[in-house]
């Protein structure tokens, strides 16, 4: 099979914005009023920026395919990679039905159907686009990596543009004033915190880019050009467009599933722009479909590695003429198929939203360490001007990820009830104990054979 280089700082940007610039972000983020200046400060300092520069710095030395889990493996040992590995895969599983779940929140509140009230017809849309994004994969990178940047431009820098030009206008119409004060998270942040996991994990996924290592034009320079790019536009988009939904929806009516259409119809009836409404919303699920296809590949192909390392069962190195791991497609799919049924098993579809978005967050976190810890082992080969700014860097990053896991126990009161508060942290403790299991057993019956 001939090796292609599909992929070039354009493409590794566009595919990290499509993974990390989502939307669906922005309604956490607004829970904050003005004060999410300085909270998407804190998170850009404290982990998106490390992460930034530790995976620059371990893409550049080690540009192969499989990304996270070939620099575990150098640092640690295979069974330590598959760990990490199946942890960045499995994440993104109890992720996709958030993800989609909040395309169909925008298009229920957009078009007045009853999708979401509907759990029969909830569940089998969930599946269907999931099984639709999957077929897209199954055609390689260069078809995966041409959807993932038109949805990049149309279906997410395109809305978030629209929503920061109306934003500002409507400040500056409405004479809005603040103050420095105002930027300074007010003296309730207790009750506001929990959204800091969300939007820590609205962070995430910077280095999956890296997975495709090996169909990428000049690694060693396209990694550092794309990800300096990534983070200034990942940084200032979500900033603005996040202020721009908290200065028109008031926090008490702010919906964790629907802000970001609450704003719209805010902004486009103010400016007599109704009939654009749904066409923006158009916009925004193309831009949410083509962030879920872009995810689908990347962890999967780490899981491959292992596969083909023989680390993780074997069965799941078989390859399509494409280079896809269609097994491991298949088989995340009809996990994502199953785990779908978890909104059954909360009170309400947000309550259902903010658990799995936690437990998503928090296993995500699990691999982050991982990652710090992988370039500190790795030091003498990473280059760093001195072994103070490495450990700097790591050890804000660290320091971020466990805060961040204790901080998910906790959920927030806009979606979760005191009297749900037990139960929550049950579900939550109990899902990621199942969800870490199978790469120690399987590790473990390896050892014994």
């Amino acid at each position: 099979m001939k090796k292609q280089s599909p992929l070039g700082v354009f493409s590794l940007v566009m595919i990290n914005i499509i993974a990390i610039d989502n939307l669906r972000t922005l309604p956490f983020a607004a829970g904050f009023g003005l004060s999410l200046v300085s909270v998407y400060l804190f998170a850009s300092v404290f982990f998106l920026i490390p992460v930034g520069i530790v995976a620059s710095r371990l893409a550049t030395v080690w540009p192969n395919r499989g990304g996270i889990y070939v620099w575990i493996k150098q640092a640690f040992s295979e069974q330590a990679s598959f760990f990490i590995i199946w942890l960045q895969w499995i994440y993104n599983v109890v992720w996709y039905p958030t993800a989609l779940a909040f395309i169909l929140a925008i298009v229920s509140h957009a078009f007045g159907l009853e999708i979401i009230k509907n759990s029969n017809e909830f569940l089998l849309s969930i599946v269907l686009m999931f099984w639709f994004a999957t077929f897209i994969n199954c055609f390689g990178m260069k078809v995966s990596g041409l959807v993932s940047n038109i949805c990049a431009i149309i279906g997410t820098l395109l809305p978030m543009v629209i929503i920061i030009g109306l934003g500002v206008s409507f400040f500056l119409d409405h004479d809005l004033s603040f103050s420095w004060h105002d930027l300074i998270p007010k003296k309730d942040i207790h009750s506001q915190l929990p959204f800091l996991v969300e939007v820590v994990f609205g962070l995430v996924g910077l280095e999956m880019s890296a997975m495709h290592a090996d169909q990428v034009e000049n690694p060693r320079k396209s990694y550092p050009k794309a990800i300096f790019w990534s983070v200034i536009i990942i940084f200032t988009s979500l900033v603005l467009s996040s202020l721009s939904v908290a200065i028109v929806v008031p926090v008490d009516q702010l919906n964790l599933m629907t802000g970001i259409s609450q704003a719209l119809l805010v902004f486009l009836q103010t400016y007599h722009l109704g009939f654009l409404y749904q066409i923006m919303i158009v916009l925004i699920i193309i831009g949410s479909i083509g962030s879920i296809a872009a995810w689908i590949i990347g962890p999967s192909k780490g899981l491959l590695v292992a596969a083909e390392d023989g680390v993780a069962p074997k069965y799941f190195a078989k390859r399509n003429k494409h280079g896809v791991p269609t097994r491991i497609l298949i088989l995340q799919a009809f996990l994502v198929s199953i785990l779908a049924g978890a909104y059954s098993l909360m009170p309400s579809l947000e309550g259902a939203y903010v658990l799995l978005t936690a437990m998503t967050t928090q296993l995500s976190l699990i691999v982050y360490i991982g990652l710090f810890m992988a370039a500190i082992k790795l030091k003498k080969s990473l280059n760093f001007s001195n072994n103070f700014s490495l450990f700097c860097c790591c050890g804000l990053g660290l320091a971020t990820c466990f805060f961040i896991i204790l901080l998910g126990f906790v959920p927030p009161e806009l979606a979760i009830s005191s009297s749900y508060f037990k139960q929550y942290v049950l579900i939550l403790i109990v899902g990621m104990f199942v969800l870490c299991l199978p790469p120690l057993l399987i590790i473990k019956q390896r050892k014994n054979k």
